[in-house]
Parts: structure tokens; sequence; C-alpha cells
């Protein structure tokens, strides 16, 4: 029987380069959507699916991540004494969404360093990782239906995939090959990082978001030592490490996210697509922004 899921990753050390200057002082996790940051998508996404503890990967300029879910005393008193009873509700909620950690990154280049960096708060138990820059809108959420999945087949690993068909996104994604076992589960026997058109017979492209067994940080390890050995300069990245899990014949699986729609917020254009179709579902805002929109001149 699987362990129960409690513990979450959530990678958030990049330099956000792409967004600068904007994120000169400031974390690209933290740019808002509307009036909430792109992380806290993020971490309301994990504890929807019963995670209990958050561990957040930072690196320098990072602290207002920390302090955005923290008890911030002052503030509370603040909007109490002013009546802003509302407001204070949702600052005191956001603080008791979960046990945050978090860890500063340390080792080589590559998006598996920050999983390896919580290894010893994970421990020997199942765990989530989602990027802190990315979330995915579907019903239900996408942890969720990773969890689900996982429970179901017991794998020692479930990747998030949206189905993708077009050349430009096999420049964009890593893909997974592999056998169907059933409608939207894929049994992988390969992965593939931007193949490009025609390289691969598959349309799960894989996105943000996993549950790993622990053995994932073992194999971590491995990809580690062979870059070592090879002493090539190649990334340290988690698709290299997946593939080590299938050499051993562990079963790993793509789980289409359903009726998912991908938020990849480290992307400018994205950015401003997630920002303006949020805007139009918030329940101040909507009527009003509609209105402007249906106005402008473009």
């Amino acid at each position: 029987m699987n362990k129960k899921i409690r513990k979450a990753i959530i990678p958030a050390a990049g330099y956000g380069t792409r967004f600068l200057p904007a994120t000169k002082a400031q974390p690209k996790e933290m740019l808002p959507i509307v009036d909430k940051p792109i992380i806290q998508y993020v971490v309301e996404d994990a504890v929807s699916a019963g995670i209990e503890d958050i561990i957040i990967v930072t690196g320098w300029s990072k602290r207002s991540i920390e302090d955005h879910f923290d008890y911030p005393f002052e503030l509370e008193k603040r909007l109490e004494e002013s009546g802003k009873y509302e407001a204070l509700e949702e600052i005191r909620r956001i603080a008791n969404l979960a046990n945050f950690y978090y860890v500063r990154q340390k080792g080589p280049l590559g998006n598996a360093t920050p999983i390896w960096n919580a290894r010893d708060i994970v421990g020997n138990e199942p765990f989530v990782v989602l990027w802190g820059d990315e979330f995915v809108d579907a019903s239900p959420t996408r942890c969720q239906q990773l969890v689900a999945a996982y429970e179901k087949h017991s794998p020692s690993a479930v990747l998030a995939s949206i189905r993708m068909n077009k050349d430009e996104d096999y420049k964009r994604y890593g893909y997974a090959g592999g056998k169907e076992i059933e409608n939207g589960i894929l049994e992988i026997s390969s992965m593939v990082e931007k193949p490009g058109p025609g390289m691969i017979d598959s349309d799960y492209a894989i996105i943000g978001g996993a549950v790993y067994d622990p053995e994932m940080f073992n194999a971590i390890e491995e990809s580690m030592r062979r870059l070592e050995v090879e002493n090539t300069p190649r990334e340290l990245v988690y698709v290299d490490a997946v593939n080590i899990l299938l050499e051993r014949q562990k079963k790993c699986l793509a789980a289409e996210i359903k009726g998912g729609i991908f938020r990849d917020c480290g992307s400018k254009l994205e950015y401003l697509k997630t920002v303006v179709e949020y805007g139009l579902k918030h329940e101040d805002l909507k009527d009003q922004f509609r209105d402007y929109l249906k106005k402008l001149k473009v």
C-alpha cells in the first residue's frame, strides 16, 4: 500500500531573467495574477490534494516568498483596527495553508538540483514536485489527478502531461513515449527533451508537476555520478533521473491532466494571457474589465 503523500517540493530559485528589470528585486514567482502571486496558486494546488508540508527551494533575493506565507503581525493588527476583516481573514488563511520549509539551492546547474536539495526534509516518503512559476487550471486539480493516478497504479513516478501535437510544441516541451494503459495514462518507455516535430510518436507533452517515490533521489544521485564521469558541461536535469528509473525497470507514468489549461508564467506572453483571463474571472472586476477590453482599439 502506498504511503500517503504529505510533502511537496516547489523549486523557486531561478533568476527570472526573461522578466528583467521587473525581477531585479522581486522573484518571478511573486508576480501577481490580478491580486494573488503565481506561487500561491501553486501552493493551493498542492494543498488541494492533501499536502501538509511545502518545501520551497529558494535563492538570493527570494525573501519576499517567505514573507508572503508568514504571519505578518503588524499588518494583521492594522487590518483589524481598520475593520478590514475580509482582508484579515485572507492574510491568515495564506499562512495556514500548510507547514512551510525553506531550503537554499546549492549544487550543479539544472532542474534536478532543487529536488535533490530537499531530500533530507522529504526523507523516505513519496512527494510532489511543482514549479514555482507554473500552474494548471483544472477541476479536479492537477495535484488531485496526479495523486489519484499514483494511488491507483503504484508507480515510481507520475508526470503531469497535456496532449499537444503542433510542430512548435515539440520544440518547447519534453515528450513521453510509451503505451497507453488506460485513457489518459501512458506507461512511459522513453522520455525526450524537446524532440522536434516527427521525432517521437506521442502527443504526451510533459508539463510542470509530478509525484515521485523517494527512489527518485537515488536516481538523481546516479545522474550526478554519470555527469562527473562524462565530464561534460551538461546540466543536472530530472528527465535524466526518470530515464534511470526506466533503466531499472521501474514503472513511470504520464498522466493527462483532464480539462487542464497549462499556465507557463515564466513566459511573458503566457503570463499576460493568464492575467487577462483571470481578470475576466475576477468577481470584483470582470464586468468592468470586459467592458474596458471591448472598447480597446488595437
